[in-house]
C-alpha cells in the first residue's frame, strides 16, 4: 500500500515485505511488541482487572527521549493479521480486561478497523495515541473508539521540532483533541468508577519542561472542556541523549512540584497526576 496517513504524508510503499516501509519504519500488516493484562494506566482505565493493552511496533513521531524506543525506533515485534489481532481481542476480553487499550496504533488505523470489523469486543476500546494523528486516521476508526488517552506532548513548536522532529506537532494535536471531544464530548464512568467513554489528555513532565507543562495544562483548561488531564512525571532518559544533555536526567522534585502547585491552584478536579517514584524502569513493559 501507498501510505499517507499520517501527517508525515511520506507517501511510502508499506509492504510486507523487505524494502522501504516510511517514516515510522512500519510494514502494511500490524507489528505487535506485545499485549496482554496491563496495570500501569490512570485508574479509571487499569481499574482492580487491569487495561487489556496490544503494544503496535513503530511510530510516525521520532523522539529522542522515547521510553518504549524497543518497539517505537526499531520495530521489534511481530506482525499479525487483522483475524489474529481480533482473536487477540477477545482473549483480552475472556481474561477480564477493563478494556481494549490500542497503544500507538496510529499507523495501523486501516488494520484495526479490519480487525473490530471481525470482532467487536463488549467493552470500551481506547485508542491511546501519540497526539500526531491526522482527522483521515481518526475518521477510519469513526465511532468504533469509546475512549481517546491521548498525548499533548507540546505547545512550543521548537520543542516539537527538537525533540520530536515534528514541528507541526502542537496543531495536529490541538485539532486531534478537538475532533475526539466532537466524538466523545463527556466522561462517563460506571458504578465502579471505570471509564466507558470520554478523553484523557496526558502530557509527560520533562527535564527543563515546567513552563512547557503548565502551558499545556492551562490550554486544556480553557480549550478541551470536558476531558481530564493526566500528568505523567515518569521521563526516564532513554536512548541516546549526547546530543541533548538538557534532557539527559530525570525531573527533579522542584520541577514536579511547581507543576504539581499549578494544577492544584486553578482548583481543577478532574486531574490524574503520577507520583515521581513512576520514574523507574520497572515500570516500563517486557517487550522480550
Amino acid at each position: 500500500m501507498i501510505c499517507s496517513l499520517c501527517p508525515r504524508k511520506c507517501n511510502a510503499k508499506r509492504t510486507d515485505e523487505e524494502g522501504f516501509v516510511g517514516f515510522c519504519n512500519a510494514p502494511e500488516s500490524p507489528k505487535i511488541a506485545r499485549y496482554g493484562l496491563h496495570m500501569w494506566e490512570e485508574p479509571p482505565i487499569s481499574g482492580k482487572n487491569s487495561s487489556g493493552t496490544v503494544f503496535f511496533s513503530g511510530c510516525s513521531l521520532s523522539c529522542v527521549y522515547c521510553q518504549n524506543f524497543e518497539v517505537s525506533r526499531s520495530v521489534k515485534g511481530e506482525a499479525v493479521t487483522p483475524k489474529r489481532l481480533a482473536e487477540i481481542f477477545y482473549e483480552l476480553e475472556e481474561n477480564g480486561a477493563h478494556n481494549i487499550n490500542l497503544v500507538t496504533a496510529d499507523h495501523y488505523v486501516l488494520a484495526v478497523k479490519k480487525a473490530l470489523s471481525i470482532y467487536k469486543p463488549k467493552i470500551p476500546i481506547v485508542l491511546n495515541s501519540s497526539g500526531y494523528i491526522t482527522k483521515n486516521q481518526l475518521d477510519i476508526l469513526g465511532d468504533d473508539i469509546d475512549i481517546f488517552l491521548v498525548d499533548f506532548k507540546y505547545i512550543s513548536y521548537d520543542r516539537a521540532k527538537k525533540y520530536s522532529g515534528a514541528e507541526d506537532y502542537p496543531d495536529i494535536a490541538r485539532n486531534a483533541i478537538r475532533y475526539m471531544l466532537e466524538k466523545q464530548p463527556e466522561c462517563v464512568f460506571d458504578k465502579s468508577g471505570i471509564m466507558q467513554k470520554g478523553v484523557i489528555i496526558r502530557h509527560l513532565l520533562m527535564p527543563l519542561g515546567t513552563n512547557e507543562a503548565i502551558k499545556v495544562f492551562d490550554t486544556v483548561l480553557s480549550d478541551f472542556k470536558g476531558a481530564y488531564f493526566s500528568l505523567m512525571a515518569q521521563y526516564i532518559p532513554m536512548g541516546d541523549l549526547e546530543k541533548f544533555p538538557e534532557i539527559n536526567r530525570k525531573i527533579t522534585k522542584r520541577e514536579y512540584e511547581k507543576v504539581v502547585s499549578h494544577i492544584v491552584e486553578s482548583g481543577f478536579e478532574n486531574c490524574f497526576v503520577q507520583d515521581l517514584s513512576s520514574a523507574d524502569k520497572k515500570y516500563i513493559p517486557d517487550f522480550r
